[in-house]
């Protein structure tokens, strides 16, 4: 090893690493990015005092494999394995934290107990701790300066879902289809060209708010980025692969998009009929029969590509996912395996994609109209006014709230920007012990907010709940952080 950083270029020569059992630190980094280039000469340094741990270099937007892996959704990241394993991550420009990790994972025989402050000098060498003040004090290496970045602003949302949706077919890429800048983006682009559909571009190297932003709206962190009438499809592997198998023409036929060479090969006489149905190709009796009958074959009905459990299509997994979050009973239909009725219902309903869901043999919408309707409370209405499933009562609600994650944390604000103090200290004692966690914010529901005094019989917030349980409020869960119990008490 010898104390040098080492590029890598692939997954396959990262697992050849890893699997060796030795400690790794990955630091993923973009050229773009100013805190990746202060935080690579600590890494530097930290590799020539830790000689006998492996320091690799991953340019993040180019190796999106690699990126998807560790879920890498910002720059700088760095991710510390031993033993094949991912043991501990560090989001964000912070040297004392990094030296600190490296020292506690390459410098100590039990890489899982925390280390001081004073094990951090034994272990590091003159040279980084010097340079590890000194940027430190550069980049504001402060409490309040390493939280977690905010989250997306109203307008900055808005102008995305505006981009998202701006063409029915839209590649987020580097450079332009004449110039692609890299050769993913070029990839994207030959797939597209090669399906002989129109579509839109934005490059993402001419505006870094989008670009950014993009990452946390799709929860895709690199580019590019794929999407078919306001859905992301995936990166430049999933295109490929959706391409080869098909898939990918499918989806665009599903969701009515032509190809250039069929825009002007369209039967003209659909203003004989209505909905665009003429006497020649008009349904047959025999199969308007079936139709009604598989519509109303059962309360909630879901036509979709594949299985609930084997589902053939991101858009039809989403829609099964939501209607078991929902807890909702329901049928499906699968499509793939019937060319009739997936022609058919296209005419018989009016709407030219899959999947399709109906409750009480009325359209409700595909997966985008599903999905909205979830989140604005519309889906559970209709469901109760239906009788499909009982209106839930605030009880049932707050139940539902507290499991809906294995640790759930009620808060005032979001974990990105905090509205009080007390929250602000649980957030980050959960984030320093590697705690995966939900949240609420109580001043968004005042009917949670009291809801929960009297339910939890706990009069202030935070509340921090671990498997449906209440564990305490901000004084419980920093004592138990200070005795190092946090993570166990979480992980029981």
């Amino acid at each position: 090893m010898g104390g040098s950083v080492k590029d890598v270029k692939s997954k396959a020569e990262l697992d050849n690493i890893t699997k060796s059992g030795e400690a790794v630190i990955i630091h993923f980094w973009a050229s773009w990015c100013d805190a990746s280039k202060q935080m690579d000469q600590v890494f530097s340094h930290l590799s020539t005092d830790f000689p006998n741990t492996h320091f690799l270099a991953v340019e993040a937007e180019e190796q999106p494999e690699i990126s998807e892996a560790f879920s890498v959704s910002s720059v700088p990241y760095f991710v510390f394995v031993k033993d094949g394993k991912t043991v501990d991550t560090l989001e964000g420009a912070d040297p004392s934290s990094l030296a600190n990790k490296v020292a506690r994972v390459a410098g100590s025989a039990n890489p899982g107990e925390p280390a001081a402050p004073a094990s951090l000098g034994m272990a590091a060498g003159p040279t980084v701790l010097e340079t590890v003040k000194e940027l430190a004090k550069e980049i504001g290496s402060s409490p309040q300066a390493n939280q977690a970045r905010p989250g997306l602003s109203d307008a900055l949302k808005n102008r995305l879902q505006q981009l998202v949706a701006s063409h029915p077919i839209m590649l987020f890429m580097k450079g332009n289809p004449e110039a692609p800048r890299c050769g993913f983006s070029q990839k994207v682009i030959d797939i597209l060209k090669d399906e002989t559909v129109k579509f839109g571009t934005f490059d993402i190297l001419s505006d870094i708010e989008v670009r950014e932003g993009l990452k946390l709206f799709s929860n895709w962190p690199t580019f590019p980025q794929l999407y078919c009438k306001g859905e992301l499809l995936g990166g430049c592997d999933i295109a490929i692969a959706m391409h080869e198998s098909g898939e990918l023409r499918e989806v665009f036929r599903d969701h009515g998009i032509d190809t250039i060479d069929s825009v002007e090969a369209k039967v003209s006489g659909s203003e004989n009929g209505q909905g665009g149905i003429t006497q020649s190709t008009g349904l047959s009796t025999t199969l308007t029969s079936r139709l009604e009958s598989l519509v109303n074959s059962n309360p909630v009905m879901l036509f979709m590509k594949g299985k609930p459990t084997e589902p053939k299509c991101g858009f039809s997994g989403k829609v099964v996912a939501i209607l078991q979050e929902e807890k909702v009973a329901f049928e499906s239909f699968d499509i793939l395996t019937d060319e009739e009725v997936r022609q058919g219902l296209k005419v018989y309903s009016n709407w030219s994609s899959y999947p399709q869901l109906y409750i009480k043999g009325e359209l409700i919408g595909g997966s985008d109209i599903v999905l909205e309707m979830q989140k604005s409370g519309e889906l559970k209405r209709i469901l109760v006014e239906k009788g499909i499933v009982q209106k839930e009562t605030p009880e049932d609600r707050l139940k539902s709230l507290i499991t809906s994650s294995p640790v759930m944390l009620f808060m005032k604000g979001t974990p990105e920007a905090p509205r009080c103090g007390f929250s602000s200290k649980v957030v980050n004692a959960l984030k320093e012990n590697g705690v995966s966690f939900g949240s609420f914010d109580i001043l968004s529901d005042e009917e949670v907010r009291q809801g929960l005094k009297v339910f939890s019989n706990w009069p202030t917030f935070p509340q921090l709940y671990y498997k449906g349980e209440l564990i305490g409020g901000c004084d419980i869960i920093l004592e138990l952080r200070d005795n190092g119990e946090l993570k166990s008490t979480l992980s029981e």
